[in-house]
Order: C-alpha cells, then structure tokens, then sequence
C-alpha cells in the first residue's frame, strides 16, 4: 500500500473519532462561555440580558455549512452594541469559540456594496516584538473613519499589554441581509478599556 494512501487512511480514522468528541464538547461547554460572558458584564456594571434560544439575531453570519454554531445572545442596553453572540466553530482538531459584536447598522442595506475591514497590528520586531502602530484595512470609508480617530487608536494600543485585551483578529463583517455587521473577536472577557474600544468600532459601524 503506498504511503499516501495510509495517511489518507489515518486521515479519515481521525476526522471519524475527533469531530463526534469536539461535538460533544461543543454540546457542553457553549453554553457555559455564553454563561461566563454575561456574568462578567455584570460584574463590569453592564445593562445585560440573556436573550431566549431562537431569537432572529442568532442567525446572523451563521450557517451549518461554514461549521459555526451560536451558542446564544446576550442583550446589551446603553451600549453602542446592541448584543453579543458567542459562537462556536468545530473542527476534528478542537472547538474554537468567537464573540461577535452584534451592531445594527442602518445604511448597510443600501445599494454601495460594503467590504470586510480588519484590523492589522505593526510591531516593534516580527516574532515577540510590541504593538507600536495599528492600521485598519478594507471598506475604504469605514477604514478611514477608523484610522482617523485617535483615541481608538490609543485605548487599543495601551489594551496590548492588559492580559484580557484583544490578542487575535478583529473583523468588522457586514450583514446587509440581516441589517447587522458583526465585530468579530475571538472569545475573551473583554476588560472596561476593550469594551469602551469596542463601543467606539461600534459607533463607527453604526454611520457606515
């Protein structure tokens, strides 16, 4: 039997026994991050409510064929967000979980077709160096209505060093179908200085 179909073989084995096992840690430990997330903004003194299973906002930027599951929303008041969904995605490998910033967007249902934004972090040296500068790329109009407002820029460059700042990406993904856009994060409790940051993207977003 050649090599290569012995790895394909393995392959196959692994992805038959690891993704039923990351499903059913999926299973149990969704709704435990959506849990440990609302308490968190409680404690934070955040205007929070667990919203029921089934609600419209689920949907959005989820789909059984991308591989992501919400695992439910948290209502927000007095925010700029208008809710936060914890989402997970399961691969063979393990269960990655993400928190979308749920932001309602009037003028993203309109005829200019709106593109994916990121964040992009410039650091002192390539492997362990410092966050010195950040740069906002995609949409060209919200890139720089971003780029432009410094103390953003100064509230995510001073988060760098906080152990509950934002350390993966950040995209702003548009939802004109849904008449959202989703700040998307990966799963972390965001500390009182990241989630004033992420209020600001979210004041952005809402004039996009």
């Amino acid at each position: 039997m050649e090599w290569s179909s012995i790895v394909g073989i393995l392959f196959a084995v692994l992805m038959a026994i690891g993704l039923p096992l990351a499903l059913r840690k999926r299973k149990k430990a969704g709704p435990q991050r959506r849990e440990e997330l609302y308490q968190h903004l409680l404690e934070m003194g955040v205007e929070a409510t667990l919203v029921e299973r089934g609600a419209d906002e689920e949907k959005v930027g989820v789909s059984r064929a991308s591989g992501q599951r919400s695992e439910g929303i948290i209502q927000l008041r007095r925010q700029n967000i208008d809710s936060v969904k914890v989402v997970s995605v399961a691969s063979q490998y393990a269960v990655n979980y993400f928190v979308d910033y749920l932001v309602k967007s009037p003028n993203i249902t309109g005829k200019r077709p709106l593109k994916k934004t990121r964040l992009v972090r410039g650091k002192s040296s390539a492997l362990w160096g410092k966050v010195v500068a950040i740069e906002w790329k995609g949409d060209e109009s919200l890139a720089r209505s971003l780029n432009f407002d410094y103390r953003l820029k100064d509230r995510l460059l001073s988060a760098d060093s906080d152990p509950s700042a934002l350390k993966g990406n950040l995209w702003i993904l548009p939802e004109p179908k849904h008449g959202y856009a989703r700040i998307r994060t990966n799963y972390f409790l965001p500390s009182p200085e990241m989630l004033e940051a992420m209020n600001i993207i979210a004041k952005h977003v809402k004039s996009w």
